[in-house]
C-alpha cells in the first residue's frame, strides 16, 4: 500500500490565491510545504510574513516555504501544479529536477492538458490529476480568503498512477478539504472544464462577480456552453451529466455571489489568462472532432480582443 510520511515533503507550484491556499492548509496539518514561484516579492512576503488565511473557521497565520524553482532540493515527496494553464510548461520545466521514482505529481489545474505535460517530466505512473471547486480570493501580497462549500476529485492520470491517489486524498482530508478519489479522472477534468467555461469568460468579458451572471441571460449563456462542452466530451467516449454541472454553477452564483472568477481577477490585473486551456481548449477539440462551438469559440475571441488592448 502506498503512503506518506506523517510530516510529508510539499512542493506547490504558483504562489497564486489557491496554490497559497493549498500551502496554508497543508502547513496546518503539519507538512512541510515550499511554495514556489516567479514574483520575488511575493515570495519575499511569504517568507516575512507567512500566510493569513481566512476560512470559515477564522483567521490565522501559517507559515511556509517560499522559494524560487532552482532553489528548492530533492527528496520532495508530493509537488502540485497551480499555475494557470498559459504557465504550465515552463512551470513544470522549472522544477522538473525534483521527479525522482518516489515523487507523486499533481495538479488541480483549471483546463485541459495539463496532467499531459507533467506526466512528461514526472513519468505517467507517478502523475495524479484532478479539480479543485474551492473558491479563493487574495488579500494583499500574502493573504487569502475562503469561504462555503469546497470539495476536490483526483485520480490517476494513468491506471498505474491511480494507488497513488489515496495517500494524497488523505493528506487533502486533513487539510480540510473535501476530497473524493475518482475512478475516471478524465471525466472529473472535463466536468471542471464545463464549470469554468461557462463562467470564467463571461465574468471577464461582461466585468462582473458571479452575481453578475445570476439572471436570465447569464444563465443562458452558460447553460450553452455547457451544452458544446459536453457535446465535444461525447465525441471523446466521456459522458458528462448535464443537470449536474448546471446544478454547480447555480450553486456557485448562489453561494459565492461576490466571488470574482479567476478571469476576471487576471483583467484587473492586466494578466494573460488561460482561455487557450479552457473555452480555447474546447473549441479546439471540437474542430478537430466535427464537433460545432460556436459559443465557446465567441467568448474565446472575445477574451483574446480584451487580453491584446492591455498587452
Amino acid at each position: 500500500m502506498v503512503s506518506f510520511p506523517s510530516a510529508p515533503s510539499v512542493v506547490i507550484v504558483g504562489a497564486g490565491a489557491m496554490g497559497c491556499l493549498f500551502a496554508a492548509r497543508m502547513a496546518e496539518q503539519g507538512a512541510t510545504v515550499t511554495l514556489v514561484d516567479v514574483d520575488r516579492d511575493r515570495l519575499s512576503a511569504i517568507a516575512g510574513e507567512g500566510i493569513s488565511l481566512k476560512d470559515d473557521a477564522g483567521t490565522r497565520t501559517l507559515r511556509v516555504g517560499a522559494a524560487l524553482a532552482a532553489d528548492v532540493a530533492a527528496p520532495v515527496d508530493l509537488v502540485l501544479l497551480f499555475t494557470k494553464g498559459t504557465h504550465s510548461a515552463a512551470a513544470i520545466a522549472s522544477v522538473a529536477h525534483l521527479a525522482s521514482p518516489d515523487t507523486i505529481a499533481l495538479t488541480l489545474q483549471n483546463g485541459i492538458g495539463n496532467a499531459d505535460l507533467l506526466a512528461e517530466a514526472f513519468g505517467a505512473e507517478r502523475v495524479l490529476m484532478g479539480t479543485a471547486h474551492v473558491p479563493a480570493d487574495f488579500t494583499g501580497k500574502s493573504g487569502v480568503v475562503t469561504h462555503g462549500f469546497g470539495f476536490l476529485e483526483l485520480g490517476g492520470f494513468t491506471p498505474e498512477a491511480q494507488p497513488y491517489s489515496q495517500p494524497v486524498a488523505e493528506l487533502l482530508e486533513r487539510s480540510g478539504f473535501k476530497t473524493k478519489i475518482a475512478a475516471d479522472a478524465n471525466h472529473a477534468v472535463w466536468e471542471k472544464v464545463a464549470f469554468n467555461a461557462a463562467l470564467n469568460a463571461m465574468a471577464m468579458i461582461c466585468e462582473v462577480p458571479n452575481a453578475g451572471m445570476d439572471n436570465e441571460p447569464g444563465k443562458r449563456i452558460a447553460a450553452s456552453v455547457v451544452d458544446e462542452t459536453l457535446a465535444v466530451a461525447a465525441a471523446k467516449g466521456i459522458h458528462l451529466e448535464r443537470e449536474q454541472i448546471l446544478s454547480t454553477i447555480a450553486s456557485a452564483l448562489k453561494e459565492h455571489a461576490h466571488h470574482k472568477a479567476s478571469m476576471l481577477q487576471d483583467r484587473e490585473h492586466g494578466r494573460m489568462t488561460e482561455i487557450g486551456t479552457i473555452n480555447g481548449a474546447i473549441a479546439r477539440e471540437g474542430a478537430e472532432l466535427g464537433v460545432p462551438t460556436p459559443v465557446c469559440e465567441t467568448l474565446t475571441d472575445l477574451v483574446r480582443v480584451i487580453e491584446l488592448a492591455y498587452k
